[in-house]
């Protein structure tokens, strides 16, 4: 029978670094199977939101429930999330094969064949299989990327969450990460959860979005429902234009 439970739930999430609110009464849900964009500019606390959903840290109130479970900061042993990082953060001295090995090779008992059969099948399918042996500074940046990718899902998780997939990328790079996003999304049929304040990837790969601004969320909905909204602070974010500046 078909879990019909939202995949993630947040509500009225709260985190305050001493007098200063980063997070005030956050609250969405995020059904299974569909990607969600957390849509705002730097230091809104979108980054943060996501370190209090895979449990680094404990909220000052509020709840988050993470398929069924309410406190992300006990789980035991495998993940039910993979996490793009925003860095890539990869193993600069491992080649690409052993960094996706290895989140195998802690969090399981797996060894030898079956983990470079998994390895290679994860890079073949963000289309970087040729380059297993090489290291990091040996790829571009839009690789590494691929390659984070390709470790958050090594242990097929239902849930992916990418934070800031396109920063410190070239716009033709930035175009390939989002073509993966939603390649993904229909291979193998995950819940994304897409940080970021590329209004252009959220827009393109997100069923829904929320736009959140100096710790406040403002609105969820879809794309469409998002543009139309006559929010002052989300039509000044999504129409900035630089050229204007």
């Amino acid at each position: 029978m078909a879990d019909d439970r939202p995949h993630i739930i947040v509500e009225d999430l709260r985190v305050a670094w001493g007098a200063r609110v980063v997070l005030d009464r956050v609250s969405f849900q995020i059904e299974r199977g569909i990607t969600f964009a957390i849509l705002g500019g730097s230091g809104c606390g979108k980054s943060t939101l996501l370190r209090y959903l895979i449990g680094l840290e404990q909220p000052q109130g509020g709840r988050i429930d993470i398929d069924g479970v309410g406190e992300p900061h006990r789980y035991e042993g495998i993940p039910p999330f993979g996490v793009l990082f925003q860095s890539g953060a990869l193993f600069s001295s491992m080649t690409l094969e052993e960094n996706l090995a290895l989140p195998l090779t802690t969090w399981t008992s797996l060894r030898g064949p079956i983990v470079h059969d998994l390895v290679q099948a994860k890079l073949d399918l963000v289309g970087l299989g040729p380059f297993a042996r090489h290291l990091p500074g040996e790829i571009s940046g839009g690789m590494k990327k691929r390659v984070a990718i390709a470790r958050a899902l090594v242990i097929e998780p239902q849930l992916i969450l990418y934070d800031e997939p396109t920063s410190e990328l070239d716009p033709l790079s930035a175009v390939v990460i989002a073509e993966e996003i939603l390649k993904l999304k229909h291979r193998i049929h995950v819940t994304s959860m897409v940080v970021s304040h590329d209004r252009d990837l959220a827009f393109g790969v997100a069923d829904r979005i929320a736009v959140i601004n100096e710790g406040r969320l403002l609105t969820v909905g879809t794309p469409d429902e998002v543009k139309a909204k006559a929010d002052p602070l989300i039509q000044k974010f999504l129409h900035a234009d630089l050229k204007h500046l």
